[in-house]
């Protein structure tokens, strides 16, 4: 499960149903609820086991310095 900061509660909390998101800035985030007082929790950032994107490769003419 995701956690989060409950800013009502002032606790860290688990988040209940987690979604995963896309702001309009195209960043990642989880959105979900408290399970103690159900105010909406949102964090920034890609989920713990998100895997990270690839970097490109490097171009074949870069690869052989000479």
């Amino acid at each position: 499960m995701a956690g989060g900061y409950c800013v009502k509660c002032k606790e860290p909390r688990e988040i209940v149903d987690p979604k995963q998101i896309t702001m309009k800035n195209g960043r990642p985030a989880t959105e979900g609820r408290c399970p103690v007082c159900g105010t909406r929790i949102f964090k920034i950032g890609a989920p713990d086991g998100a895997a990270k994107p690839a970097e490109p490769a490097a171009e074949a003419g870069e690869q052989a310095k000479g």
